[in-house]
């Protein structure tokens, strides 16, 4: 049961960050991956929060297992980085990985903070 409902939350973070990632990416006009570090930033922050519920396990699975991974995105932030350094921008693809790991932490933590917040 448990992998179904990381299937079935997959199935829509995974759409969810392919068209988030578009339309952020399509709003600015760089070589910098603005799409990905934005769906990377709010899946951190949303599973932070996630992490702060007393939420039953059936429901983790569901949104923190299945939505925020398929929402989230290392390989791509990986990918993404290596291209920047493999075309040449060094100063894009260092700002990309320091953005990424600095922002992901953060967000889980800001996530957390309100939903500790929200609850009381």
């Amino acid at each position: 049961m448990t992998v179904l409902l990381v299937a079935a939350g997959a199935a829509v973070g995974a759409p969810l960050r392919h068209l988030l990632d578009r339309a952020v990416q399509a709003r600015h006009g760089t070589a910098f991956p603005w799409g990905t570090w934005c769906v990377n930033t709010l899946g951190c922050l949303l599973a932070g929060a996630l992490t702060a519920l007393p939420l039953p396990a059936p429901a983790v699975a569901l949104l923190s297992s299945g939505l925020c991974g398929a929402l989230t995105t290392y390989s791509t932030f990986s990918y993404e980085t290596l291209r920047l350094l493999r075309g040449g921008d060094r100063r894009r693809a260092l700002l990309n990985a320091g953005a990424n790991l600095a922002a992901g932490p953060g967000a889980a933590l800001l996530g957390a903070a309100a939903a500790d917040w929200f609850t009381g």
